[in-house]
């Protein structure tokens, strides 16, 4: 915390414009002199190299401008893009004058990138995007859901590498912004979530349409969040099968994250029973990959409808709702047990050797690959929680299986899949 001037920059809102080689500003500027005496200007750099710099009068509270990115000293294309490959960063330093004089100073960065869905297809800087997550949900035995330090954010995000994904999805958290920044610099990947109500109400709607606004305000302009997800697994809307106000809660709640953020997909009711989805999301811990590549290869038409989809009662899609060709992955599989004691538990049976467990790893995630209308995946989990003893780590960050296998075959398992696509 620290104190601000009588006039200061006090929000910005930056969106990448990657087609046209620019950057969207919207500014929010606290004073009670607006006018041509008051003067904001803008300054981006690439390292030690100068992009650009403009400066406008502030004549009222909200200020925009566009400022152009491309320079062929920067990048021989121009720009510089955002990826996991290569997370390029522009710095932007925001000052504020009043009668010649500088009254405040913010500095920040961004990074250029276009993330969207085309057909059946996510992607990246206009390139298709597999999707290799991992659920994370950032809990630690001596602190609980307060990371212990920012070196143990920093370490949370190298596993996450080590193991050979490219992104997380963070469960029922909005994670330290410490550890959104680490996300941005080393290029991961993230799905960001609201934690879920308990029950359906007037309440509910109230606070939760609040909080999630916040949330998606306060995040926005991390270039590693590619996707919002509002609500999960039904929690908080159990009836949104068929409950019409529920359905209507999920609807609006999407077309206001829609109002406020055009460039990310959103995701409603992760797993199952979505309404109105950017993304067809799906849960399915089934543990056999020729079980799952025979259910997905032979049912594909009845799992994108309202029909059940797997073993349990639910399905993809809630009543009156119908698939609309959106990119379809599958958001939480695996969850295997390993070397699990009495109180602790996994998805399926249990295993009790590396063997074992990298066999069956193996199995479900390279049938997965081999399925070209998935684009996407994301394991549970990273670590053990708790009772949760389905991590691919303890709770203490001991590794279960070299991590180096783990990877092998996340890694690997990319040209089955487009190699799928290609036919």
């Amino acid at each position: 915390m620290e104190y601000v001037p009588q006039n200061a920059v006090s929000a910005v809102k930056m969106t990448p414009d990657l087609e046209n080689s620019r950057i969207q500003l919207n500014v929010d500027v606290d004073s009670e002199v607006f006018g041509t005496d008051l003067i904001l200007e803008a300054e981006i750099r690439f390292g030690d190299k100068f992009v650009n710099r403009v400066a406008s009068p502030v004549t009222g509270r909200h200020f925009e401008t566009f400022m152009n990115v491309a320079s062929i000293e920067v990048d021989e294309w121009g720009v510089k893009k955002w990826s996991p490959a290569h997370p390029e960063l522009y710095d932007i330093t925001f000052s504020l004058y009043y009668g010649g004089k500088l009254c405040d100073t913010v500095s920040s960065y961004f990074g250029m990138r276009d993330i969207r869905i085309q057909n059946s297809n996510i992607l990246l800087n206009g390139e298709p995007l597999y999707q290799r997550l991992i659920l994370d949900q950032a809990y630690w035995q001596e602190s609980h859901l307060t990371p212990p330090s920012e070196e143990a954010l920093l370490k949370d995000i190298d596993y996450v590498t080590e193991l050979g994904y490219n992104g997380l999805r963070m469960h029922q958290k909005v994670e330290d912004e410490r550890f959104l920044y680490w996300c941005d610099v080393k290029g991961i990947l993230v799905w960001c979530e609201a934690p879920s109500a308990y029950l359906f109400s007037d309440r509910t709607v109230n606070q939760f349409t609040e909080e999630w606004l916040d949330i998606v305000k306060q995040n926005y302009n991390h270039p590693s969040i590619i996707t919002w997800t509002a609500f999960n697994e039904s929690w908080g809307v159990a009836q949104i099968k068929f409950n019409r106000p529920q359905q209507h809660f999920t609807e609006g709640i999407y077309h206001l994250t829609k109002a406020v953020d055009k460039s990310r997909p959103v995701i409603v009711n992760d797993g199952w029973e979505h309404t109105v989805s950017d993304i067809l999301t799906l849960h399915d811990y089934e543990e056999s990959g020729k079980t799952f590549f025979e259910r997905y290869s032979n049912f594909t038409e009845k799992i994108l409808t309202a029909e059940v989809y797997h073993s349990g009662s639910r399905s993809a899609l809630a009543d009156g709702y119908e698939y609309k060709g959106q990119p379809i992955i599958i958001s939480e599989y695996g969850g295997i047990a390993f070397d699990n004691d009495a109180s602790g538990w996994g998805y399926g049976n249990k295993v009790t050797t590396k063997e074992n467990f990298v066999e069956r790893f193996d199995h479900i995630t390279t049938a997965m690959k081999q399925l070209p209308f998935i684009c996407g995946y994301c394991y549970t989990q990273l670590t053990d929680v708790q009772q949760e003893i389905n991590g691919l780590m303890d709770i203490d960050r001991n590794y279960k299986v070299e991590p180096e296998k783990i990877k092998e075959i996340n890694e690997k398992s990319i040209g089955l899949w487009k190699q799928q696509k290609r036919k």
